[in-house]
């Protein structure tokens, strides 16, 4: 599919047919990545990465588990 570029501010910008936008998963407010290699620009998109919570919870390890902070007492009329 041919289009045109076009002026946005200080840069340029190009429409993605809503048939591409569908197959590729992008909507608006999507990221995305754009690399160029030589002369050629690729877009494609930025799949956020999902996680369970049991997945996030295995990754706890020694080396990355938060020690707990002590602070001093109250210092003024703090109720708790």
């Amino acid at each position: 599919m041919e289009s045109k570029v076009k002026k946005w501010g200080n840069s340029l910008g190009v429409r993605i047919p809503k048939s591409f936008s569908v197959q590729a998963g992008i909507t608006e407010g999507s990221s995305i990545e754009i690399n160029i290699d030589g002369d050629k620009i690729t877009i494609a998109p930025k799949h956020k990465n999902e996680y369970s919570i049991d997945e996030l919870i295995s990754m706890i390890s020694e080396d990355n588990v938060h020690y707990e902070i002590q602070t001093d007492g109250p210092v003024g009329n703090e109720i708790w």
